[in-house]
């Protein structure tokens, strides 16, 4: 079996029509939930950068920046696009490849969409999603068994995007092998671990990965070529031939907190004992954390920025308990920075044990005990990180109140609730312009 030729027929043959009727579901629950976290990821001081270089070192007029409404080439508006997506890591994941395929495919798809000669409809645009998780993840797979390192989203996810971008732009069979292949070959090799233990704006590459992948369907739209693409390389032959019978997508985790997901059992833990046990934040005395290796690994210092917030263990557990929430208004200024945090953070001990090393990556595991001053002990019992096939996953309605979490501070409560039920009809859309204009902020 050509594993490179099995992997072309499923993205170029793949269409609504073909999809089960709960994978179509899911690519709404997917753009629902990735989105949103763009769009308020565009609020985050990288997002801002990001968005702020692109305006001065770009040109063009191709595809838009969301929530600016700015124009630019459609590299550039996937690069911003794509810094937003991941910037508040609060968008979705696939266990075991240990990163987010939908912010490294959905302002890939956007830009495509804008840069294609002809209306993308909503149809399409849905099953180029689906195309873009299912070549994603097993991209990821391939990449993390080729590789002893652990490297971060943006490596694989520039190849689904350019399967998702040469899809959307109509690629003869030929140049879409040969994006897959220059996105492969350029995409960003970043060391996950490194921005683990001492976090920057890069975070999982997803910004330069989206670049990458627009940049390398429009090279070859002009004749670049490529390498050979990465699946013949797949040393599984499962992974491939799943391809259209075993949609992966329907395993994706979500996440409700602004948080690395190693992080979340234990905010989930803190929360359950708070709730159950009708605590105030004042009787705490200590809260031991016990976890898996790489979750202890997350810093616990007080957070300089808003990428230490999200890769620190100790601030989103303490700021859940004293909030009840971990999103933008806790890893921003000026909460960010706050003394009560602080010193709840301060009362937490992260302590590494072998029984939660076994199952991951499949599973995120933690315990957590809170002792009170009074020196009564009360845990949690064993979590497992929320909304997440091994735990319970979303409703739809929980994804739709996320979304106004998120989105609704910057665009808007009826501009958002618009977005919404656009959102789960949008395979009747004939094209995309009405959800770009909504992802705007209007200044009257």
């Amino acid at each position: 079996m050509d594993h490179n030729e099995f992997t072309l027929d499923f993205i170029l043959d793949t269409d609504w029509e073909v999809l089960p009727e709960e994978v179509r579901h899911q690519s709404k629950r997917c753009l629902l939930d990735t989105l949103g976290a763009q769009i308020a990821g565009h609020q985050t001081p990288a997002g801002q950068i990001i968005a702020d270089m692109a305006q001065q070192e770009f040109g063009g007029e191709k595809a838009t920046v969301l929530v600016r409404g700015s124009r630019t080439s459609a590299s550039a508006a996937a690069l911003v696009n794509g810094f937003a997506g991941n910037a508040l890591d609060i968008d979705d994941g696939y266990r075991n490849i240990k990163g987010h395929p939908g912010a490294c495919i959905l302002p890939v798809a956007l830009a495509a969409s804008e840069l294609a000669l002809r209306d993308v409809s909503g149809k399409s645009f849905l099953s180029a999603l689906v195309v873009g998780y299912e070549v994603a993840i097993r991209a990821g797979l391939i990449r993390h068994s080729t590789y002893a390192t652990y490297h971060s989203s943006g490596s694989w996810g520039a190849i689904a995007g350019a399967a998702v971008a040469g899809k959307l732009m109509g690629l003869s069979r030929e140049k879409l092998c040969h994006a897959l292949g220059a996105a492969e070959y350029h995409a960003p090799i970043a060391p996950m671990m490194k921005c683990i233990e001492i976090p920057g704006m890069g975070k999982d590459s997803i910004g330069w990965g989206c670049m990458v992948a627009m940049m390398s369907a429009v090279l070859a739209e002009k004749g670049f070529t490529g390498i050979e693409p990465i699946f013949n390389d797949s040393p599984n032959e499962k992974w491939i031939a799943s391809l259209g019978k075993s949609y992966e997508m329907m395993n994706l985790y979500f996440k409700p907190y602004s948080a690395c997901r190693w992080a979340q059992p234990g905010v989930d833990g803190g929360m359950k004992i708070m709730a159950e046990n009708n605590l105030d934040h004042k009787d705490i005395k200590q809260i031991n954390v016990y976890t898996f290796e790489e979750s202890a690994a997350l810093n616990t210092g007080y957070p300089q920025n808003t990428e230490e917030a999200q890769y620190n263990i100790n601030f989103p557990i303490a700021a859940a308990i004293l909030d009840g929430e971990v999103g933008p208004s806790q890893v921003l200024e000026p909460r960010l920075f706050d003394d009560d945090i602080h010193k709840m953070m301060d009362k937490i001990n992260i302590i590494s044990q072998d029984r939660f090393q076994g199952n991951f990556p499949e599973k995120a595991e933690s315990e957590v005990e809170i002792t009170t001053t009074t020196g009564r002990t009360y845990s949690s019992g064993i979590m497992s990180a929320r909304w997440d096939p091994h735990s319970t996953l979303p409703t739809d309605q929980e994804l739709e109140d996320k979304f106004l979490w998120l989105t609704a501070p910057v665009l808007g409560q009826i501009q958002a609730k618009s977005l919404v039920t656009l959102i789960w009809n949008f395979e009747q859309e004939e094209e995309l312009d009405k959800m770009i204009d909504l992802c705007i902020i209007k200044n009257d």
